[in-house]
């Protein structure tokens, strides 16, 4: 079986608060059925879905989802990239959760929590150099 994710699905209280909030950050929004928004992640797409439609789907109650302990990656080009990034982050109604600084393993890092929480690492992993369609690849395989 190939390995592949092709589909992060965000459970949202507020799609508006949260497709504005995404859509502020400059991420590329496309056409999707009603009540669905959903930002492309160059191979990937990330979904902005209700949450009581996500809890009614899974036959679970709202509060039976839980929150796991989970972060997403967001990976630019340049170690200079990260602090706008949280910036624009904060800009467009997020929280920065760290701010922008070195990391122990070499890279440059910050998080921020968009609206609802969920939380985002912006890295830069010179390990790991963007393709130059913006794609990442660990240490550079892909």
């Amino acid at each position: 079986m190939e390995q592949r994710i092709s589909l992060i699905t965000l459970g949202v209280s507020d799609i508006g608060v949260m497709a504005d909030f995404y859509t502020a950050l400059g991420w590329s929004r496309v056409d999707t059925q009603d009540g669905v928004v959903a930002f492309d992640l160059i191979g990937q797409t990330l979904g902005l879905y209700p949450l009581q439609a996500l809890a009614d789907d899974l036959g679970l109650a709202v509060e039976d989802l839980g929150r796991g302990a989970s972060t997403f990656g967001y990976n630019v080009r340049e170690k200079a990239d990260v602090a706008p990034i949280l910036a624009a982050a904060e800009a467009a109604g997020g929280r920065v959760v760290k701010a922008a600084q070195d990391v122990f393993w070499g890279g440059h890092h910050g998080y921020f929590a968009d609206p609802e929480g969920n939380i985002w690492e912006v890295a830069h992993n010179p390990f790991s150099p963007l393709a130059a369609n913006g794609a990442f690849c660990w240490n550079g395989h892909g």
